[in-house]
Parts: C-alpha cells; sequence; structure tokens
C-alpha cells in the first residue's frame, strides 16, 4: 500500500463543494464532516470546504467565523466578482476550514449564465423549478470563488483539485472546465436523480435497468434541468464517481459515463462515545424512550424487559422502506412466542406544525391529569390524511392496543436536539434502540445501517443498499446474530424480504443476554472495517486520477 501511495500524484489543494457543507440536510453532510478529520490531518493547509451561505439573519450552528483569515483574498474577491464569503471552521471533528459563500448577487445574472451553459454544454435551464436556481448559482459561485483564489494566489505550479458533490454543484465543475481547464476536477454524484426518480414512481428500476434511456426518463419524469447538469459534469469531469458499486451501474446506464473510482462512504470513530459514557447516553435514551412511549401508549413501560427498533432517514415511504419496515412489525405481531414487548420507532422527518401540546405538558409533569388522545404520533402533522406513513399504521387491525406485542410510535420531527418531545440529537437517541431495520430500494449508500453498527447496535439492511451490498461481498458470516442483517431485495420479493427480516427479528428478540453482548460487538466491528482511516484511499486515487490527466497533457 505504501508504494501504491508513493507513485500516486497528491493534490496541493483540495477544493470540496457541497450544498450540504456546514448546512445539515441528509447524508451527505454526515460523508463530509465525518470525513473531514482523516482529510484534514493529510492535507492540512490546503483543504477547503465550500458551502452555501443560507445565514443571514442568523449565525450558522455548524460553522465558527474567523475574520482574520484570507482577509486580502476575500476583500479582492469582493471587488473583483461582488462574491462575498465568509472563511472559518466547520464545526465537526478536525474542524476543517470552511467557505461559506453568498450567491443571491448572481440572480441578476441567472439569465446570461444559463445561456452560456447551453450554448457550452447544453445543459437545459428552461424547465427548471423547486430548488434548481438555488443550487446551481451556488455551484456556480464556488466555482468563481475556487478559480479566483487559484489566480490570486498564484497556484500555476500546484496540483489542485476541485471536487463537486451532486448536481447541485455541476454548475461549478462546468466554470472551471470553462474558465480555468487547469483545475483537476471530480464530480461524484451520491444518487442519480432520474435513477431516483424511477425507484420513487414504482418502476422497476433493477430489472429494467438496461433498457432505460437517461434523457428519454428525464423528460418523462420532468427531471430534464436537473438531469442536463448531472449528465454534463458527469461527461466533462476529470474523474467521475460514485459512492457504491450499485449505483455505478446506475451512472453507467443513465450518464452514459463509466465511472472512474468509486468512493465508499466511511464513518470517524470520534463520533462514538467511550464507555462509560456510551453506557450513561444509553441508559438516557432508552429511559426518554419510556417516558415517551408510555404517554403515547398510555401504559407503562418496563425499560428492562421491552425491545425498541427503530428505522430512520429521509422521508422516501418506498426507497428507504419505510412500508417494508411496517409491515416486518406487523407480521412480527402475529408471533405468539416474543418474550418480551416491542416497539417500532420510525423516525422519519415531515411536514409537521410542531410537538404535540398535550405530550409536551405530560412530560413536564408526568402528574398532571390530561386526556391523551392520539396514541401514535409524538408530533402534529399538517395533512394527517395524506400521510403515508399514518394510512399504513392505521390500516393495522388493533394497532397499539394494550394486548398486541408490537407497538408503533411514529416521530415525525427531525431529531437535532431541539423537536421538544425527546431534546436529543440522533446518535445521543440512537444509542438507546435494540435493533436498527432498513430495508432499503433504493440507497446509493446507506449510512443509517453503518451508524447503528458504529453504535453496537445490531443492524438490518438490503443489498439494494451499498453499504448492504459492500458489507455482503466483504464478509460470509451474515444473520442477526453476527450482527448485521444484509437481506436480498429486487424489484418483485417484497414479502419475501418481509418475511426474512421478520424471522431476523424474531431470532432477535430470543437471544439471551449473554449472546446479545456478543452480538453488539460484532456489529460494531463490521463498522471498523468502514472507518475512514480505511476507505481515504479510495480519495487519493480520485485525487490521482484527476490530477493525471492534467499532468499528461
Amino acid at each position: 500500500m505504501k508504494e501504491m501511495e508513493e507513485k500516486l500524484i497528491k493534490p496541493d489543494y483540495i477544493f470540496e463543494a457541497s450544498w450540504e457543507v456546514c448546512n445539515k440536510v441528509g447524508g451527505i453532510y454526515t460523508v463530509l464532516s465525518s470525513r473531514a478529520k482523516v482529510l484534514n490531518a493529510e492535507f492540512k493547509g490546503g483543504l477547503f470546504f465550500i458551502g452555501p451561505n443560507l445565514w443571514s439573519e442568523e449565525s450558522c450552528p455548524y460553522f465558527s467565523k474567523t475574520t482574520s483569515v484570507l482577509k486580502d483574498w476575500r476583500r479582492a474577491l469582493k471587488q473583483d466578482l461582488g462574491i462575498s464569503v465568509e472563511v472559518g471552521t466547520w464545526a465537526t471533528h478536525g474542524h476543517p476550514c470552511a467557505i461559506l459563500v453568498d450567491y443571491k448577487p448572481l440572480f441578476e445574472k441567472k439569465n446570461e449564465i444559463y445561456a452560456n451553459f447551453w450554448e457550452w454544454y447544453g445543459v437545459d435551464s428552461l424547465h427548471a423549478y423547486g430548488d434548481y436556481d438555488d443550487s446551481s448559482l451556488f455551484g456556480y459561485a464556488a466555482g468563481m470563488v475556487i478559480d479566483h483564489f487559484y489566480r490570486f494566489h498564484k497556484l500555476e505550479k500546484k496540483n489542485v483539485v476541485a471536487h463537486f458533490n451532486e448536481w447541485q454543484t455541476g454548475f461549478g465543475e462546468l466554470y472551471l472546465k470553462h474558465y480555468n481547464p487547469a483545475v483537476a476536477t471530480i464530480f461524484t454524484t451520491h444518487a442519480t436523480a432520474v435513477g431516483r426518480s424511477i425507484a420513487e414512481h414504482e418502476k422497476p428500476l433493477y430489472s429494467h435497468l438496461k433498457g432505460f434511456n437517461g434523457k428519454q426518463m428525464a423528460e418523462e419524469l420532468n427531471l430534464q434541468s436537473k438531469f442536463s447538469v448531472e449528465y454534463a459534469a458527469a461527461q466533462n469531469a476529470d474523474c467521475f464517481t460514485t459512492v457504491s458499486d450499485i449505483t455505478a451501474q446506475e451512472c453507467e446506464q443513465l450518464l452514459e459515463r463509466k465511472v472512474d473510482q468509486v468512493l465508499p462512504n466511511g464513518f470517524d470513530n470520534n463520533f462514538i462515545p467511550q464507555t462509560m459514557h456510551y453506557r450513561l447516553m444509553r441508559r438516557e435514551a432508552r429511559q426518554k424512550l419510556a417516558d415517551v412511549a408510555e404517554i403515547i401508549l398510555k401504559r407503562e413501560i418496563d425499560v428492562d424487559n421491552t425491545i425498541f427498533v427503530a428505522t430512520s432517514g429521509r422521508y422516501e415511504y418506498k426507497n428507504k422502506g419505510i412500508n417494508a419496515f411496517i409491515d416486518t412489525m406487523k407480521v412480527l405481531n402475529e408471533r405468539t412466542d416474543l418474550p418480551k414487548k416491542v416497539i417500532a420507532f420510525i423516525l422519519v422527518p415531515a411536514y409537521t406544525m410542531g410537538p404535540r401540546q398535550d405530550v409536551l405538558q405530560k412530560l413536564q409533569d408526568p402528574y398532571q391529569k390530561i386526556q391523551i388522545e392520539d396514541s401514535l404520533t409524538t408530533h402534529i402533522l399538517y395533512y394527517p390524511d395524506q400521510d403515508p406513513v399514518l394510512n399504513h399504521l392505521k390500516s393495522i387491525p388493533h394497532l397499539n392496543e394494550s394486548d398486541q406485542q408490537v407497538n408503533f410510535i411514529f416521530v415525525p420531527s427531525y431529531l437535532d436536539g431541539r423537536d421538544k418531545i425527546f431534546n436529543l440529537n440522533y446518535y445521543n437517541l440512537l444509542v438507546g434502540f435494540d435493533l436498527t431495520i432498513f430495508p432499503s430500494y433504493y440507497e446509493p449508500w446507506g449510512y443509517t445501517p453503518l451508524e447503528s453498527a458504529a453504535f453496537s447496535i445490531p443492524t438490518v439492511t438490503t443489498d439494494l443498499s451499498g453499504f448492504g451490498l459492500w458489507v455482503k461481498e466483504s464478509s460470509e458470516q451474515l444473520g442477526i446474530e453476527n450482527g448485521v442483517v444484509v437481506a436480498h431485495r429486487t424489484d418483485g420479493n417484497y414479502w419475501d424480504v418481509v418475511h426474512e427480516m421478520e424471522e431476523e427479528v424474531h431470532k432477535f428478540c430470543l437471544l439471551t443476554p449473554a449472546k446479545l453482548k456478543t452480538v453488539r460487538k460484532r456489529a460494531n466491528n463490521f463498522s471498523q472495517k468502514a472507518l475512514w482511516t480505511n476507505f481515504i484511499e479510495y480519495y487519493k486515487k480520485a485525487y490521482h486520477i484527476a490530477l493525471s490527466k492534467k499532468i499528461n497533457k
């Protein structure tokens, strides 16, 4: 490995742009923030993360501003291009340098920018809607910032890499391709826009993949603009990457370019508390889960004789397998030999008005006599009659009745420590669960099962997730007794997956305390293989691929 690293061309400067830098939206935030420490240790002084400045009225909680750093360059950037940036550190492990860009002034030039990109790259902005403008103009501004930094600091003799994540930053890569092709570019699609949409629209993505045409499907699914940016970025990057082998196949078919390097998502052990702290966190989390469950289910919860099970992630009802989770728990409830009660939590942010006041008051004063009407949710949903999770749950006979072995609680709030009910962030609540289940249908990587394993929580996923496929290929010992279950999932075996997962969950429920301790340890052992210290080598190869195209020209 050392000989290989010595032969790789190393960057002197790395600029990595993403909509989720210092902006906690989803999984990409975890990818970048958890990787930051390892990357910063390797390239300290030459590593810069670039994100959007979305915090005009309040300070960003994930960013610490430093006014003394890069002062001359910032002044020149504003004077030369009219672009304002804030420079500081990202509040994550490693504390890497972050640059937050105010892209809003570019809205005045939007039509000119779009016209140029249509002429240069065939990017179709005519059908844009939703977040297209903000994302594209942020990406464009990121490209301007990198180009200006390069010229201001005279980096012509340095190896400079610009890494762009997802279609939202594609304009930045294309900007550099036109204005400063000396910068080596990497484009990573974490999930193709068309592939995700095909899956969401109940089309058989995997069995029919070879028959799908990206452009044609983009038109059918009204994704022309996003697809055209993603396609152009993939075609023009010096190094085209994605996060798993399963998504690499999707990219080759829909974006018509073979991936140069797969960049699997790792994890940073710094997120995991030490033994004593872990035990305290787990005890607190379990008690909090029990307290909330007692109020909602209107019965006493014996923490030591209750199995807490969870699924979590973005609200993608089919793609994330939320429907399969509910059906798995529904089938489990039909068992007559469960030794303990099971409470299944669905931790999926939805459109809510806020916390339920009756639950909140009862949490604040348990002795208060308050009538608890709803025995299902922790927060009040807008349009509950149209909510897929609620509708699915309410179709279950005898839902949450006291004699049922399995009960459900829907937590439709983002767990950032400020949800008013749990007031714990996701990791601090995750540590209290006994088992997690993520029956993904479309999941390019799958951080949630990896996070669970890292926190010593046994987990169930499928081989349609990048993580599940990686686990399956890297180990012959799978099954709940080994800490990680990977169910085989296809376009047409939904109920087979449900029954396979239910069987594994049932086995878990029957584990003795001694065996459970071993299973938890084995789950954690799987996560150790996915540490960033092991996976960072793939990034080094990507840097080499991108830089070699510049040096060899």
